[in-house]
């Protein structure tokens, strides 16, 4: 989970700096994209761009020589002024690896697989790990100062992600605590994020600050902060909604650059007039995405997104899983009054009372407005094992039970 969605953050904060252009105001840290591939629709079917640069994007490496290797076969280009070398003509589907070495550092991509419509870019990064280092030691060192009184604010690489999974509606803050000084600074007060209404599951992801905690629907984020980036990474669902839905989260600190992504399924489109700016990318897997940003939005502020055309959950499972557990109840009475029967019927019996225990605690859980993650996924599969039992029951000794049930 964490690597997808770094390589969604990655391809969100690229696109536009890979293309000159777009969304992006603010150049994302190239040394956690290196060898990322980024969905390029704008190219010819069957090509590969690759951009060699030098610890950051912009610092690029002309007279580069670059190898892409695909089907056993190897081909070389080198890189024009703007860093980038293009492959054109090469095999869809098949796996492809670009390489380059600058001075003895030998920067190789990930595995790339050229889709069946438009291209590839890629990034490969010379020096990222000594750029990694350097700016952990300058952090470690900033870091043993005494804190000061100041503010911080999200980064320009702060977003919110919105994708499906299972049919439930996932959403993920990628958060950026920026503290702009050269030494510690404690604003005094948490950073509290109150999670919107209905938010279910939510959870401080792998990579978050050991300085969070998560009370309920609430994540606080306790001072004093580092110089440079503290990361959030908080994740949660929407499991219940109707086919427009709202949005809204307050910040506590000032927002500059809100940016918001929504996996786009069906006719799913994003309003909102804090988010003007809009445009619409392939990402890996061929999911595409709708991204938005706008103006800077102050401490305090909701951001507010309306989707509309998302796509409904169906009812049927419901009314049968209802359905089910009550006509259940009435069998069970019946044949409680009966006595038992072998062994076997009593553990079909048994397994029928747990399926019936599951299916009513998940619709009790629905009509409170508290569902779980998982019981969208749950409830089919109840259903289905519910009809095995049942048709086990009337295979039993003294059968009939299961059909009554």
């Amino acid at each position: 989970m964490r690597r997808r969605l770094v390589r969604l953050a990655a391809c969100v904060a690229v696109a536009a700096v890979l293309m000159d252009g777009g969304l992006a105001a603010q150049g994302p840290d190239a040394t956690q994209m290196s060898g990322l591939p980024l969905p390029a629709p704008e190219l010819a079917t069957g090509t590969l761009s690759v951009r060699v640069v030098r610890e950051t994007m912009g610092n690029n490496l002309p007279g580069q020589t670059v190898s892409v290797t695909v089907g056993g076969q190897t081909r070389t280009g080198v890189t024009n002024d703007q860093g980038r070398a293009e492959f054109a003509d090469l095999p869809v589907g098949q796996t492809v690896v670009a390489t380059t070495t600058v001075g003895d550092e030998l920067i190789v991509s990930e595995e790339l697989q050229l889709p069946a419509r438009g291209g590839l870019r890629v990034a490969l990064v010379a020096g990222a790990a000594a750029a990694r280092a350097r700016r952990q030691a300058e952090a470690q060192e900033a870091a043993s100062r005494p804190a000061t009184a100041g503010q911080v604010e999200f980064g320009g690489q702060t977003r919110v992600v919105m994708e499906w999974q299972n049919d439930v509606l996932t959403v993920f803050y990628l958060l950026e605590i920026v503290n702009a000084t050269a030494g510690p600074v404690d604003p005094g007060t948490p950073i509290d994020i109150v999670l919107p209404r209905g938010a279910s599951s939510p959870t401080l992801m792998e990579g978050s600050t050991t300085q969070a905690t998560l009370r309920g629907e609430m994540v606080r984020v306790t001072g004093p902060y580092v110089p440079g980036t503290t990361n959030l990474q908080i994740g949660f669902s929407l499991p219940d909604h109707t086919p427009t839905m709202q949005w809204s989260q307050v910040w506590p600190i000032r927002y500059p650059q809100p940016f918001v992504a929504v996996e786009q399924v069906g006719t799913v489109t994003l309003v909102s007039p804090q988010l003007p700016r809009s445009e619409t990318i392939d990402a890996e897997g061929g999911r595409r995405f709708i991204l938005a940003s706008g103006a800077a939005i102050a401490a305090g502020t909701p951001l507010t997104v309306t989707l509309e055309g998302l796509p409904a959950h169906s009812v049927v499972p419901r009314s049968i899983a209802v359905g089910v557990a009550v006509v259940l109840i009435l069998g069970f009475g019946v044949y409680a009054s009966r006595g038992a029967s072998a062994p076997a019927r009593e553990a079909l019996e048994q397994e029928r009372a747990r399926l019936l225990r599951d299916l009513v605690e998940i619709e009790q859980r629905r009509r409170a407005g508290q569902p779980r993650a998982k019981d969208a996924e749950r409830e089919p599969r109840l259903v289905a094992e519910l009809e095995r039992v049942m048709a086990s029951l009337d295979a039993a000794p003294g059968g009939g039970q299961g059909a009554a049930a």
